[in-house]
């Protein structure tokens, strides 16, 4: 248990340590990108989950980012001011409804941005218990194929919904208040505290996951991703198991959609395209299936990157390339779990005993 503290407290150094290094060098502006890689990392280390610790591999994650995300853009923007009556005046009077100013000077009723997230929360788990449980009983091909259906029937309601800003998406949307003073906006004035809340929801994040796996639940889990039937044949049930670990993944994402939707103040529907989908399976797949810091520090390095551009045009083909080259030649992942102590065993091997008859 130390040892898995020290880890989440050397993360949360390095965390430390480059914001310091972005203030040493006048450079604070890359902290808007490391914020949003904290959102999209949060989809990651949940996908990790459910991949590498479940066995259960899905191309719809970016549809569950996009319910969240599109959930609390609609109900924070939407004007309940011209709708009057006694449900929305019950609402306004038990503080569910706030107002706030418009881009053009007047006044809008909406949904609070905390009622919000839980509706987007709620919303996500009901699609993801409805859709998973039919889901989670193919295997192989079959489960791709089938979350990659949903990832792209939640594509094309984002991209033809007229509600839903279609192509446009949906904008103006407002920070999400916090206590202390705090809120999740895109400010350049909140970028510092900004790069510290995301990060430690990270943290806070993985000190969950890392909790689950080392518990009967995560030994459970390692049991049915290693032998689904001769786990059930033990009583473990399954597919409980993979369901529950399916919509805890679904709720990582929906939760990083909502906050990234308030930090950037809109949301598209490129987000729940299917290579958004493919390039979180390939972040997780070359941090390693069953290693939630490596596709946490791949997530770090590579969603940045893309964020700051320098894949170009080509940014969707090298995560594509990514996946395609992991999955060919290391199909544990570079960074899989296990990986240090298996080179160390490999250069502690005595050569002359291997020659030995």
């Amino acid at each position: 248990m130390a040892r898995r503290y020290l880890a989440v407290a050397a993360f949360a150094g390095l965390i430390v340590a480059i914001q310091l290094a972005t203030l040493i060098t006048g450079t604070a502006y890359h902290l808007t990108q490391l914020t949003m890689t904290a959102y999209y990392s949060l989809i990651i280390v949940g996908l990790c989950m459910l991949i590498g610790y479940a066995g259960q591999i899905s191309l719809g994650h970016a549809g569950f980012f996009a319910i969240g995300g599109y959930m609390a853009a609609f109900l924070t923007t939407c004007n309940l001011k011209p709708h009057p009556g006694v449900f929305v005046s019950l609402l306004e009077k038990s503080g569910a409804l706030v107002s706030r100013p418009d881009a053009y000077g007047g006044s809008l009723l909406t949904v609070h941005p905390w009622l919000a997230c839980a509706a987007a929360i709620l919303l996500t788990v009901v699609v993801a218990y409805l859709v998973g449980g039919p889901v989670l009983k193919l295997k192989g091909h079959y489960l791709a194929m089938a979350t990659l259906g949903i990832g792209i029937i939640i594509y094309r309601i984002a991209l033809g919904t007229e509600f839903l800003g279609a192509a446009d998406g949906i904008s103006d949307v407002p920070g999400f208040p916090l206590p202390a003073g705090l809120a999740i906006t895109g400010d350049a004035s909140s970028r510092i505290s900004n790069y510290y809340l995301a990060w430690g929801l990270v943290i806070l994040g993985m000190v969950l996951l890392l909790n689950l796996i080392h518990s009967r639940v995560g030994r459970a889990l390692a049991a049915v991703h290693g032998a689904e039937d001769a786990a059930g044949a033990m009583g473990i049930p399954t597919a409980r198991y993979k369901l529950n670990m399916f919509v805890l993944s679904a709720v990582f994402a929906a939760l990083a959609g909502v906050l990234l939707t308030h930090y950037n103040g809109g949301i598209g529907p490129s987000e729940a395209s299917v290579m958004k989908s493919v390039r979180y399976v390939a972040i997780v797949a070359i941090g390693g299936m069953a290693n939630l810091w490596g596709a946490l520090t791949m997530s770090l390095v590579l969603n940045y990157l893309s964020l700051r551009g320098y894949f170009g045009t080509y940014d969707d083909t090298v995560f594509g390339v990514i996946l395609i080259l992991i999955m060919l030649f290391a199909p544990d992942g570079l960074l899989r779990r296990h990986l240090f102590s298996d080179l160390k065993r490999m250069m502690s091997r005595n050569p002359a005993e291997e020659e030995a008859p």
